[in-house]
C-alpha cells in the first residue's frame, strides 16, 4: 500500500482531558505549537460527550487517568466500546498513577500508548506522531479495504448494466459511493451518443440526492484522443461544459480515462480532488474506469450482433403482400427489445392456383440460429405453397425438412389458404396459436383445431375446413402479442378476442388498434397478420 510520505506527519485534532487547568494548558500549549488543533475536557463525561457530539471525532484522545467522575481507565474503556469512536487513540498520562502495574493496567483497558508526568515536550510530540502514524495507517487500510470491497461489489453492477444509459449512471453512482464525494462521468454509447451522468443537481433543482441524473452532452470533447489506454486525461472548462462548479476547476479534479480499444470511444471519470489524495485512491479509480469501458465494450459488441441479427432477420421476410380482389391484407413486426436475443417469428403471404395462402409462425428460441431456421423454413413454405401443394401437405413437407437438415429445431406455423372462387378456408394448424375470426357483425371465433410442432417427425392432421363469410377479418398472430408473465394464455385470448370484437374490419385499422390496446411489451418478438376477405370470385 503506497502513501504520501508527508501523510502521517500532517497536524491532528487532538482531545486534552485534564481536570487540572495548568496540566491542560501546558499539554495544550505544546500541542498548538506544533500545529494541532487541540480540544480540551476537565472531566471524562464532558470528554465523552465531546468525542459523542456531531462532526468529525479528534483524531487522538490524551486523557488523565486521575479524573474527578471516572478514570482515565474508564474513559478509555468507553471510547474504545462505541463503535462511532473505536478507532480514536488513547494515550493516558499521569503524575500519580506511574507504576508498572498502572501503566500495564492503561494498556490492558485499551491504551494505545501511557506517558508519565513530568513528560517532555519533545516526548509528548514524539508519542502524538507515532500514534497517529500508526492509526492513519490502519484507516486508510481499512478504508482501502472497505473500498476494494465496494469496487467488487460495483463491478457487477457496471456488467449487469442493459444499456449505456444505465452504465454511465452506475459508473458516476459507484465513483460518488466509493470516494464519496462529486463525480462526473462521461461516455459515448454505442449509437454514437455521447452522455453524463453526475452526482449533482441544477442550481434550481430539487435538493441533492446523490443520484445520478443522465444529460445529453452536445458534442462529445476532442482533446483526449491521444490517450491509448487508462489513465490520466487533461480536460478544460471548455473541454467538459457540463461538470458542476465544484468539478470545474482542474486543480479541483481527478480525471482518469478507460478504454476497451485504442479506437474506441472512451469513458472518462472525474472526481474530486479532496477525495483522491494517493496513488491508492488514483489506481481505484483507474480500475473503476477501466471496468466501465469494458462493460461498454461489451455492450457496444452485443448492440453491433443485435443490430446485425435484426437486419439478417427482417431480410428473410416479405418484401412486399400480394394484391388480390380476394382478400386485403395488412401485417405487421415488431422485433423484441435491444436487451433481448432475436426471435424468430415470421408471416408469409402467396397468391397460388388453389387460392391465396397466408401463414405466421415461430422458431422455438431466441438466437441468431433461430433467425436462420426461420429463414430456411419461410423460403421453403413458399416453394412449397408456389407448387400447389394443400396445407397439410405444407405440413409435412417442412416437418421432413427440419428433422433432416435442422434436428432439434422446432417449428409452430399456422398456415391458411382460402379458396378464390368459394367461402371456404382452410386451416393447418402446427401447434401455432388459433386463428382468430371476426364476422361482420362483431362475432368472433378461434379455430382451436391443431397438430403437432414442426420438427417433431409427427403425422399432421387434415387441414379444417371453415366457411367464412365476405367481410370477415382473419387475424394470424405469434404470442408476443398476447403472452404475458402471470397471465393465463386462455384469458389473454380471451382479451384478444374482446378487443377484435370491437376493432374495425379494415385490416391496416385493425392492426393499428390491436398494437395500441395489446401493447407488445419488448419481450418477445411480435408478428401480426390481419386479412379481410372479399366476395370470392375467379382470380
Amino acid at each position: 500500500m503506497t502513501r504520501r510520505p508527508d501523510m502521517d506527519l500532517s497536524p491532528a485534532h487532538i482531545l486534552v482531558v485534564d481536570d487540572t487547568p495548568a496540566n491542560r494548558y501546558v499539554l495544550a500549549t505544546t500541542l498548538r505549537r506544533a500545529g494541532h488543533r487541540v480540544t480540551e475536557a476537565e472531566d471524562g463525561t464532558g470528554a465523552l460527550e465531546l468525542l459523542g457530539g456531531p462532526g468529525p471525532a479528534p483524531e487522538i484522545a490524551i486523557v488523565d487517568v486521575r479524573l474527578p467522575d471516572m478514570t482515565g481507565f474508564e474513559v478509555c474503556e468507553h471510547i474504545k466500546g462505541a463503535p462511532a469512536t473505536a478507532a480514536v487513540p488513547v494515550i493516558n498520562i499521569s503524575a500519580a498513577a506511574i507504576t508498572v502495574d498502572d501503566r500495564a493496567q492503561g494498556l490492558y483497558r485499551g491504551a494505545d500508548a501511557y506517558l508519565v508526568e513530568p513528560v517532555a515536550p519533545d516526548e509528548l510530540l514524539a508519542t502524538v506522531t507515532a500514534t497517529l502514524r500508526y492509526a492513519r495507517a490502519r484507516r486508510r487500510a481499512e478504508l482501502l479495504a472497505e473500498r476494494l470491497h465496494l469496487l467488487n461489489r460495483l463491478t457487477l453492477a457496471l456488467y449487469s448494466a442493459s444499456d449505456a444509459h444505465e452504465l454511465v449512471e452506475v459508473t458516476a453512482e459507484a465513483a460518488a459511493v466509493i470516494f464519496r464525494c462529486s463525480v462526473a462521468a462521461l461516455l459515448t454509447t454505442p449509437q454514437g451518443s455521447p452522455l453524463v451522468a453526475h452526482t449533482w443537481q441544477d442550481e434550481d433543482g430539487p435538493e441533492r440526492t446523490g443520484r445520478p441524473q443522465v444529460h445529453s452532452t452536445p458534442a462529445w470533447p476532442q482533446r483526449r484522443g491521444d490517450h491509448a489506454g487508462p489513465g490520466r486525461a487533461k480536460a478544460t472548462e471548455t473541454d467538459l461544459p457540463c461538470l458542476p462548479p465544484d468539478l470545474k476547476d482542474p486543480a479541483r479534479r481527478r480525471t482518469v480515462v478507460g478504454r476497451a480499444k485504442a479506437e474506441r470511444p472512451p469513458v472518462v471519470v472525474i472526481a474530486s480532488a479532496d477525495a483522491v489524495t494517493t496513488p491508492d485512491d488514483e489506481q481505484l479509480l483507474t480500475q473503476l474506469t477501466q471496468a466501465s469501458a469494458l462493460a461498454l465494450e461489451a455492450l457496444r459488441s452485443y448492440s453491433e450482433e443485435h443490430a446485425l441479427a435484426l437486419t439478417l432477420q427482417r431480410g428473410f421476410l416479405p418484401e412486399s403482400l400480394p394484391r388480390t380482389s380476394r382478400a386485403d391484407l395488412a401485417v405487421r413486426y415488431l422485433p423484441a427489445s435491444e436487451r433481448t436475443e432475436i426471435g424468430g417469428d415470421f408471416y408469409e403471404a402467396i397468391s397460388t392456383p388453389a387460392g391465396l395462402v397466408v401463414a405466421v409462425g415461430d422458431v422455438a428460441g431466441h438466437s441468431l440460429d433461430a433467425a436462420m431456421v426461420m429463414g430456411q423454413v419461410r423460403h421453403a413454405l413458399r416453394a412449397y405453397a408456389a407448387e400447389g401443394h394443400p396445407p397439410q401437405v405444407i405440413l409435412s413437407c417442412l416437418d421432413h425438412l427440419l428433422t433432416s437438415v435442422e434436428p432439434g429445431a422446432t417449428v409452430t406455423l399456422c398456415v391458411v389458404l382460402i379458396e378464390f372462387d368459394s367461402d371456404t378456408v382452410h386451416v393447418a394448424n402446427a401447434g401455432h396459436l388459433p386463428p382468430l375470426i371476426r364476422t361482420p357483425d362483431g362475432g368472433t371465433s378461434y379455430v382451436h383445431e391443431h397438430g403437432p410442432l414442426l420438427g417433431l417427425g409427427l403425422p399432421h392432421p387434415p387441414a379444417r375446413k371453415v366457411t367464412v363469410e365476405p367481410g370477415s377479418l382473419i387475424l394470424l398472430v405469434t404470442d408476443g402479442l398476447v403472452e404475458r408473465r402471470h397471465e393465463d394464455l386462455q384469458d389473454s385470448l380471451g382479451t384478444l378476442a374482446a378487443v377484435v370484437a370491437r376493432t374495425p374490419t379494415d385490416p391496416e385499422e385493425a392492426c393499428e388498434r390491436l398494437l395500441d390496446r395489446l401493447p407488445p411489451d419488448g419481450s418477445d418478438d411480435v408478428a401480426l397478420m390481419a386479412v379481410r376477405l372479399n366476395a370470392p370470385r375467379p382470380d
